[in-house]
């Protein structure tokens, strides 16, 4: 089975080919990939990799223990291990897992300074030890967030390329239904990648053996990994209540509503006893958030409410592993989306938002006449996009567009199983075509 490509693997090359680039970190969840593609990339473009694993390699934490000049490092590394080579300008050195060594992040700086090697840190949970890490190598460093595998990656690992991937885009840009044939193959792929998900392993799987025999298995491994990262590392925060919190977002999805309550995760449950418990999970890299705005006005970081919020999965797939049985072999058998109150379109599109580099907002009024499920924006204007499980009236998107007192709203985003068009007020594109909107606003 041939190597899964991945959008790292361009950035991980521009990285290299930048005379002045700075020691890189990479950050994102557990095994989305990160470590294989860092291997990789090391492999074929350097004569030497020299490759830590501070949870594997304990022995690798002292190395620090005489300071941070780098010959002193190179020292205590060889060392522990004299077959490694360091040649100055042809070797990567790679600290895996830096989160359980967070001197490993104080030492770039003097690598940076000293330039004779590149340098490439990762690791799983990093996000909970960010602050720290930010803070010991401040200036000295770039970071790479990484996410599982988008959809054009999963498109790629089926075989499709570029030119493929373009014309979809072509019709889209010049706001052309896709051809009937390219639309049902489309979404055909779509719905399977909505329950294989994105991770590597997962994939590569499914696609070698073109069904879903042993994914669900291997996804609710991943779902239990994630519950031991959670009792392993949660610090001085109540495991208890992280669990609480990690289990219950499937029951909040499957609401009407969909916002998450506190007050209705266990009997008596309190605000302030769940401080950081959300934090944990996002900086895990398990969920996204995504706040509800004050109004629907720009700018969006600074016009939203912070206990006022919904919890999707990061990966959709994931959640789909979640469900109870019933519901997911409903999904895997029938391809029946349209159940669970259109959490499932609507936790996909905010993932697919978010691997594009957008955070995710949503809006509902006190009388809850108007709700729109996600906001992003160009660069003039706010664009409210309603993901609609089934071909309903788009009553709040037209209210949103429409009405003289939004004005940072000049024209909307419809995201169904329809194909693509434009009334005048709203683009309406197919599910599967949001991994290509952020360019489309650009260049359209």
């Amino acid at each position: 089975m041939p190597r899964l490509t991945r959008k790292i693997d361009k950035y991980l090359i521009d990285w290299k080919n930048d005379k002045n680039r700075l020691p890189l970190i990479v950050k994102g969840a557990r095994q989305i990939g990160k470590t294989e593609s860092i291997e990789n990339f090391g492999k074929n473009n350097y004569e030497n990799v020299v490759e830590i694993n501070f949870v594997l390699q304990k022995q690798y934490k002292n190395i620090f223990d005489d300071g941070f000049d780098v010959d002193t490092i190179i020292r205590n590394i060889t060392l522990i291990n004299p077959n490694f080579n360091f040649i100055p300008g042809k070797t990567l050195i790679f600290f895996d897992e830096i989160g359980d060594c967070i001197n490993a992040t104080t030492s770039l700086k003097s690598f940076n300074i000293d330039g004779r090697y590149d340098v490439i840190c990762s690791g799983s949970l990093m996000g909970i030890n960010y602050q720290e890490i930010e803070s010991n190598s401040v200036g000295n460093k770039q970071d790479y967030e990484m996410y599982s595998m988008d959809f054009e990656e999963f498109l790629w690992a089926k075989g499709y390329k570029e030119n493929q991937i373009e014309e979809m885009y072509s019709y889209m840009l010049n706001c052309k239904p896709l051809p009937k044939v390219m639309y049902s193959v489309m979404l055909e792929n779509f719905k399977e990648y909505m329950i294989v998900g994105g991770m590597p392993a997962i994939v590569n799987r499914f696609v070698e053996q073109k069904n879903y025999s042993g994914i669900l298995n291997m996804q609710r491994q991943i779902l239990l990994d994630y519950e031991e990262d959670i009792t392993k590392y949660a610090g001085g925060l109540d495991k208890g209540k992280i669990l609480n919190v990690y289990r219950k977002i499937p029951v909040f999805l499957g609401n009407e509503n969909k916002k998450f309550q506190i007050s209705k995760i266990e009997h008596n449950a309190r605000n302030r006893e769940y401080v950081g418990v959300i934090d944990w999970l996002i900086n895990a890299g398990i969920i996204n958030i995504s706040y509800c705005m004050e109004k629907p006005l720009l700018p969006l970081k600074g016009n939203y409410n912070p206990d006022n919020y919904r919890l999707y999965f990061k990966d959709t797939g994931l959640l789909v592993a979640s469900l109870d049985d019933e519901a997911g072999e409903d999904l895997r058998v029938n391809k029946n989306f349209n159940t669970y109150k259109g959490a499932l379109y609507e936790n996909i599109v905010g993932e697919m938002l978010v691997k594009e580099g957008y955070s995710l907002y949503f809006y509902k009024n006190e009388k809850g006449t108007i709700e729109m499920d996600f906001f992003i924006r160009d660069k003039d204007s706010l664009i409210p996009i309603e993901v609609k499980a089934s071909d309903n009236e788009t009553i709040s998107l037209n209210k949103l567009i429409e009405s003289d007192k939004y004005k940072d709203i000049k024209y909307g985003i419809k995201l169904c199983n329809k194909n693509i068009g434009f009334n005048g007020k709203f683009y309406t594109f197919p599910y599967f075509l949001t991994f290509l909107l952020k360019r489309f606003l650009k260049e359209k």
